[in-house]
C-alpha cells in the first residue's frame, strides 16, 4: 500500500503558510465566508484547525491513504462536527464538500513543483495525498446527508404534530380537525396525541372531524377504525364528523364497514350530540 513519503511530510509542514493561504484563496474563490451564512473569520479558525489536525495525523500515520485510524480520530470528528453545521446553516452538500476538496490544488502544486525530478515518486505521492483528501471529503458529505436526513425527519413529525391539533371543545369533549392525507405515520401521531389528551383531561368523548380530509378509501377507512379503536379502550366515545356526500357515496361504493361507529356531518352537529351525552345543554339566551 502506497504512504506519504517522509519527504512529502517534511514539505508540507515547511510550507504550510503558502498551503494554508492558498486554500483560503480557493475557499474564497468559491464564494465561502462570502455571505451571512459564514463570517471570514469563523472560516479562517475553521481552515487552521483543520489544517493543524490534519497535519498532526499525516506526521503520525501508518495506513497510507486510509483515514480508519486513531491518529485521524480527531480530524474525522472535526470535519462531523463542521458538517452538522453547515446543514443548521443552510449549505448544500456540494459546498460542504468543497471545504476541504478546495485543498487538494495547492497540495498538488507543492508536490508537483518538489517532485519534478522523480516522476514516479510524484505520481505516487499525488495519488496518496488524493485519497487522503477524497475519503476525507466523503466522510464529510456522508455526515451531512446523515445529518439533513434527520434535519428534514425531525421536521416533518413537526409537522405532523402541528397539523394535528386536539382542542379541547368543551368540558370532557375533545376534538381532533383532520386536514389532508392520513397514512399509517400520521395515524400514529394522531393517536399518541389525541390519547394524552384524553388522559390530561379525562375527557368522555372525542370527535374526529373529516371535513378537511380529501378522500376515503379503504386504507384510510382503517386509520380512522383503528384511531376509534384506541379511543374506546381509553374508555371514550368516539364521533366521526365531517362526512360529505361524496365520502358517504365513497364508503358505500368500498363496501367498508363503519358500524357501531357515530358519525354526523358536521362539527356542529357532533358537538350537539357530544353535550347530549354528557348531560349537558345549550340554550340561547334571551335578550
Amino acid at each position: 500500500m502506497a504512504a506519504l513519503q517522509q519527504r512529502t511530510i517534511d514539505l508540507v509542514r515547511t510550507h504550510q503558510d503558502t498551503v494554508v493561504a492558498q486554500w483560503a484563496d480557493q475557499l474564497a474563490v468559491s464564494g465561502q465566508g462570502q455571505d451571512g451564512r459564514l463570517g471570514a473569520r469563523e472560516l479562517d479558525a475553521q481552515v487552521r484547525e483543520f489544517w493543524r489536525l490534519f497535519q498532526s495525523a499525516l506526521s503520525t500515520s501508518t495506513t497510507g491513504s486510509s483515514v480508519v485510524g486513531t491518529e485521524w480520530q480527531e480530524t474525522r470528528q472535526f470535519l462531523e462536527q463542521l458538517s452538522r453545521e453547515r446543514v443548521l446553516k443552510g449549505f448544500s452538500s456540494s459546498e460542504t464538500a468543497s471545504f476541504l476538496f478546495s485543498l487538494k490544488r495547492p497540495l498538488f502544486e507543492l508536490i508537483q513543483q518538489n517532485f519534478a525530478d522523480d516522476p514516479k515518486a510524484l505520481g505516487e505521492q499525488l495519488w496518496v495525498i488524493s485519497e487522503l483528501t477524497d475519503t476525507l471529503g466523503l466522510h464529510s458529505v456522508k455526515v451531512y446527508q446523515k445529518t439533513r436526513e434527520d434535519v428534514i425527519q425531525r421536521q416533518q413529525e413537526e409537522m405532523l404534530e402541528l397539523s394535528t391539533p386536539v382542542v379541547k371543545l368543551w368540558e370532557g369533549v375533545l376534538a381532533l380537525p383532520m386536514i389532508g392525507t392520513l397514512d399509517s405515520q400520521r395515524t400514529q401521531v394522531v393517536m399518541e396525541s389525541l390519547l394524552q389528551r384524553i388522559v390530561d383531561t379525562g375527557s368522555e368523548i372525542a370527535i374526529i372531524d373529516i371535513t378537511g380530509v380529501p378522500t376515503v378509501d379503504t386504507l384510510v377507512a382503517q386509520h380512522l377504525l383503528k384511531t376509534v379503536t384506541a379511543i374506546r379502550l381509553m374508555g371514550a366515545d368516539a364521533i366521526i364528523s365531517g362526512v360529505r356526500p361524496q365520502i358517504a357515496q365513497t364508503i358505500v361504493h368500498l363496501g367498508l364497514d363503519l358500524q357501531g361507529i357515530v358519525t354526523k356531518a358536521n362539527l356542529a352537529d357532533a358537538l350537539a350530540l357530544a353535550l347530549k351525552r354528557t348531560g349537558q345543554t345549550v340554550t340561547k339566551a334571551a335578550r
